[in-house]
């Protein structure tokens, strides 16, 4: 019996395709809302009643949750064979009208579709743990997570999964390691998911002796709260059509939460030690709606990896300290 955490949103989707799969595994689902956890819990036992799934709360933006909720998980497990991170948040987004028209009309439209490269500009604000609120959801509360239940993921005899969600959004021109969590920037989620390829080639650099692996994907343009964020549903209508004739040249347009899960399904079925730490794995979808994994290498180098692996090291001393003394 498998066990996997996840989280809801494309992790919804997520569920019901590994237990269509599978349904003899153990799912654990990790939310910050627990009646709506509760809700999906439900359903999913309804469709697959020999399955197990369990709920805990956690809010990756709030460390004192994050402790509390890898304190029950130890509890709870002896192992985790998998772990999909992918909360995540883009506050606020601001759709630059000017450089889509632009966009629109040079070599580069496809890829700026793609990427939205350009596009999305983001208001940050502060936790009440003093960090940047993108950071700390999209990185740095994962982090906290992982180093809590290194005891349950590291297993040399059978290799766990670290399965992040990135993005193709994901810039090194928007990272800095001097401001790693882009407190001086416009566009820190793109940051934070430049910083989560970073983190995860460093996870697999210092833990892949210990059994613990560690895989970026991204799930492509698929509509879920976070794409409605951009622009309203009913403007999504409007541009449906536009987008499914563009989808026959970029690939990226997922659009269903069900088909933005192909690459973390995928994942999910490899041997953890057969896969490449410096390549982003892509949900893709044909412009006759077939879905298909493609691959990417990724915009970095190893020694920034390490660079950034160290400076998390050092942030979790100072809020273990700082969390001690309150």
């Amino acid at each position: 019996m498998r066990k996997t955490q996840t989280r809801l949103g494309i992790g919804l989707a997520l569920c019901k395709r590994l237990l269509m799969e599978d349904d003899e595994l153990h799912l654990c689902l990790a939310c910050r809302n627990m009646s709506k956890a509760e809700a999906v819990r439900a359903a999913l036992l309804a469709s697959h009643p020999t399955a197990e799934v369990t709920v805990v709360q956690v809010d990756v933006s709030n460390l004192q949750s994050v402790f509390q909720a890898s304190k029950e998980l130890k509890q709870r497990f002896q192992r985790l064979d998998c772990i999909y991170l992918n909360a995540g948040i883009m506050p606020n987004p601001h759709l630059n009208i000017k450089a889509l028209f632009s966009g629109l009309f040079s070599r580069n439209v496809l890829h700026m579709l793609s990427t939205a490269e350009g596009l999305l500009t983001q208001d940050d604000k502060i936790t009440a743990d003093g960090l940047q609120e993108v950071f700390e959801t999209n990185v740095f509360g994962h982090f906290i997570l992982i180093r809590e239940l290194e005891p349950l993921l590291c297993h040399s005899d059978n290799p766990s999964q670290l399965i992040w969600t990135s993005s193709r959004n994901a810039r090194k021109s928007n990272f800095s390691l001097e401001d790693f969590q882009h407190s001086k920037g416009k566009e820190p989620y793109s940051s934070s998911k430049y910083a989560t390829d970073l983190l995860s080639v460093a996870l697999n650099r210092n833990f892949n002796q210990q059994g613990l692996y560690s895989s970026v994907v991204c799930p492509g343009t698929a509509l879920t709260n976070l794409t409605y964020g951009v622009l309203p549903p009913f403007l999504w209508t409007l541009l449906m059509p536009a987008i499914l004739l563009v989808r026959f040249f970029a690939n990226a347009f997922t659009l269903t939460p069900y088909n933005g899960t192909e690459a973390l399904v995928w994942l999910f079925h490899q041997k953890p030690e057969s896969l490449n730490p410096l390549i982003k794995y892509l949900s893709a979808t044909t412009g006759f709606g077939r879905n298909y994994i493609t691959t990417q290498k990724m915009d970095l180098d190893e020694d920034t990896a390490e660079k950034f692996y160290q400076k998390l090291l050092e942030l979790e001393k100072h809020v273990r300290v700082t969390i001690q003394k309150t």
